[in-house]
């Protein structure tokens, strides 16, 4: 019987928390080769997947800026092409404006000189009327005052000469006095 109570006693017992050498030393090559392996081969892989997604997003970001810095030009050139089509339509409005008031001006000229036209012709068309009434008139009182003096004188005056200058020498006195009175009256 000592001889297992002597037994029992050298063996102390196993930790379960430490691992055994066997067990560390396995592992820990375990460890070295993954290690090596993901730093030779995936950590490369990784870095160039990195990498291309950080030149990505940075020209994502240029093209973004690019693209509104062109955006902002493209709105200038916008701006001062509305700019010079405003400047154009003022002008262009001016212009008609203009070229407007020269018509009316060139249609005023051309109605005041046909009015000035027609009046010349009523003036011209009344004193031709003017004319022919007093030389009707002449006739007409001619012939009643070769009419009346034959009736007064009792005989026939019909010689036209006669007649003729009978007539002028009697309107020559009744114009006389009229010439006389308007030349006292200025």
């Amino acid at each position: 019987m000592t001889n297992l109570v002597a037994a029992t006693v050298v063996t102390p017992p196993a930790n379960p928390l430490l691992p055994a050498w066997p067990e560390l030393i396995i592992g820990a090559i375990s460890f070295l080769i993954v290690f090596s392996i993901l730093g030779k081969v995936l950590l490369p892989r990784i870095q160039k997947t990195l990498a291309d997604r950080t030149n990505a997003i940075e020209g994502g970001l240029q093209r973004a800026e690019k693209a509104q810095q062109e955006a902002q030009e493209v709105l200038q050139q916008y701006r001062q092409q509305l700019a010079e089509a405003r400047q154009e339509a003022s002008r262009l409005r001016e212009q008609a404006q203009e070229q407007g008031a020269a018509i009316i001006a060139d249609m005023r000229e051309v109605a005041q000189t046909e009015a000035r036209r027609i009046i010349d012709a009523a003036h011209a068309q009344i004193e031709t009327d003017r004319m022919l009434a007093l030389q009707a008139l002449r006739t007409d009182v001619g012939a009643m005052a070769v009419d009346l003096a034959g009736r007064v004188v009792g005989e026939s005056l019909e010689d036209v000469a006669r007649q003729r200058r009978i007539v002028e020498r009697f309107i020559e006195d009744l114009e006389q006095p009229a010439a006389d009175e308007a030349r006292s009256a200025t």
